[in-house]
């Protein structure tokens, strides 16, 4: 983009900047509004974002992080290999190739070029001013398993691949490809009307980037897209530098891989300088035979979320706001995943955000919470409804407790920090659409890590099944304890009871079971990790816990030293 010998005053560059950030909003809206499937409409399982003609973010919406920073990678291959050259008004592009589209492949990238017409040749493309991009998670694409893949050894088990293929030529709908898709899916209907849903988006994004060229000049709007990422740049370094420096390493562990129970190792090494916030997954085991791995965009755009967490959480990402992060995983290993190796349950990223901040804690302990939850608990019944007789898979991100801070407690029963505007499916929609029925949905008391500042609590959650079907589990954290900080206590990890109270009970984290009419199952969430010493905790504040539920009498005398709570 040329923006030279434009003369730009700062409220003309703000200004300019809001529109963006309003036609990605809108964008949002439209995608919410015309989707077909709860995990987009509900839960918002998407990220949409808007480049310039030289693939630099410039604006996106509210979404979920991993997604947003993986649109950045997945754009960028997608232009790649497709080729410039190859890219028309009217086109949009499929791409789900796990290795390029920085997640597993079923959270099907759409993107789209952006041409401003020329009036003197309305038939030609004109000149490419931008590009949009919309990710979101589809329920099927053929993969081996309904529902989700919880133990594939390659690529190829997981699901219909697209490298890069347009799904619009023109304008016009490649129908080849949608009966492709249509034909290689359990639930199309669903499939068909998402990918009609992220088109509209993506034209509502395109209407709305042509207007704001169209009002305010395309050399403003480049002067202010260049303004905005060079403060972005300027933002995120200066931040940097106030940061403490220095090089600090943390360790955990992932239960299994969803083939062998052995658990896998994590490692990260983060270091903090002037001009640099580097990630080294070094010492992190190698691939796994089970599908964990981490593809390397996706780990790439889970490093995107600490950085920006870290030096400018209260202003809008673009391209410069993540100029100085440098991440670092050797190809094969878990945060590198390379073809044919499995993707397919990234749960690794969720657990890894946590141990990022695991790490950073042990050098700017007073800016960090303690862990939150440790994972994110997820679960999904598969079936066929007995009023339609067509197959459902409807799943929920479920609610944790979140650390303690140096400042305050943790909050209750919420959205993993990794989830971001990510919501869990509401009772009405899981019991209306799938055979399952909530007994119980109550906060867990003494679930929060006890500290001066107490970690949030978790949820219970009793389930009976009122169809027979498949109950899946999706966790990666349940062996070891969320981590506390400064003498807090930790608090127990996740737990997924099934069958409980008969003879087939077990304790499981990421499994696929069968069950029929009256089974039950119970999950119990996590509560974060406390900061501080429980017994330099405020009585009256113990007293309040007590009141309101969160801790119990027993756990007020013995762990605060509360008598009278």
């Amino acid at each position: 983009m040329s923006e030279a010998n434009v003369r730009l005053d700062g409220a003309t560059a703000e200004v300019v900047r809001s529109y963006l950030l309003a036609a990605a909003e809108e964008m949002r809206a439209t995608l919410i509004r015309t989707s077909f499937n709860p995990v987009i409409y509900e839960v918002h399982d998407f990220g949409l974002s808007m480049y310039d003609a030289d693939l630099r973010l410039i604006a996106e919406a509210t979404g979920l992080t991993f997604f947003l920073g993986a649109n950045d990678f997945s754009l960028a291959k997608g232009v790649e290999y497709v080729g410039r050259e190859n890219l028309h008004r009217g086109d949009v592009v499929l791409l789900n190739y796990p290795y390029w589209n920085a997640a597993h492949a079923y959270d099907a990238t759409l993107f789209a070029p952006v041409f401003q017409p020329d009036p003197a040749d309305e038939a030609a493309d004109g000149t490419l001013v931008g590009f949009l991009c919309v990710r979101a998670h589809w329920m099927d694409l053929g993969a081996k398993d309904p529902g989700y893949v919880l133990d594939s050894t390659d690529m190829h088990q997981e699901g219909l691949i697209f490298p890069g293929t347009k799904v619009f030529s023109r304008g016009e709908p490649v129908r080849d490809i949608h009966e492709l898709i249509r034909f290689n899916s359990r639930m199309p209907d669903l499939v068909i009307g998402d990918l009609h849903a992220q088109v509209a988006a993506l034209r509502t994004g395109e209407r709305r980037l042509l207007e704001i060229i169209d009002k305010f000049g395309r050399p403003t709007v480049d002067a202010a897209v260049q303004r905005m990422i060079e403060d972005g740049e300027a933002r995120t370094r200066a931040a940097l530098a106030a940061l403490p420096h220095g090089t600090w390493t943390a360790e955990d562990w992932v239960d299994d891989d969803g083939i062998t129970e052995d658990p896998v190792k994590m490692r990260v090494t983060v270091t903090v300088a002037d001009d640099r916030f580097t990630v080294d997954f070094a010492g992190s085991a190698q691939a796994t035979p089970g599908p964990i791995n981490m593809p390397f965009g996706a780990t790439v755009a889970l490093c995107k979320v600490i950085l920006k967490s870290l030096t400018s959480p209260d202003e809008p990402s673009n391209h410069g706001t993540t100029v100085p992060l440098e991440v670092l995983a050797e190809p094969g290993t878990l945060f590198h995943a390379v073809y044919p190796q499995p993707t397919f349950t990234l749960w690794t990223g969720i657990v890894a955000v946590e141990l990022i901040m695991k790490a950073l804690a042990q050098g700017m302990p007073d800016r960090l919470p303690a862990s939150s939850g440790g994972d994110v608990p997820g679960f999904m019944m598969v079936g066929t409804h007995p009023d339609t007789g067509q197959l459902f898979a409807v799943s929920n991100n479920d609610l944790v407790g979140w650390g303690a801070t140096p400042e305050h407690d943790g909050m209750n029963a919420a959205t993993h920090v990794s989830g971001s505007a990510g919501r869990s499916t509401p009772i009405e929609v899981l019991e209306a659409r799938t055979g399952m029925f909530f007994e119980r949905l109550e906060l867990r008391t003494d679930s929060g890590g006890a500290g001066r500042h107490r970690g949030g609590v978790g949820l219970r959650r009793d389930i009976r099944f009122t169809t027979p079907g498949e109950f899946l589990s999706v966790i990666k954290k349940t062996r070891s304890r969320p981590w506390a900080l400064d003498g807090g206590l930790e608090p127990d990890p996740n737990q997924v009871i099934v069958f409980p109270g008969t003879d087939r009970e077990a304790r499981v984290s990421t499994k696929r079971v069968k069950v029929e009419p009256g089974d039950r199952v119970t999950l119990l969430t996590a509560g974060g990790g406390g900061h501080g010493d429980p017994r330099g905790r405020d009585p009256e504040a113990v007293r309040r816990d007590v009141a309101e539920g969160y801790v119990s009498p027993e756990a007020a005398r013995e762990v605060y030293g509360v008598d009278d709570a």
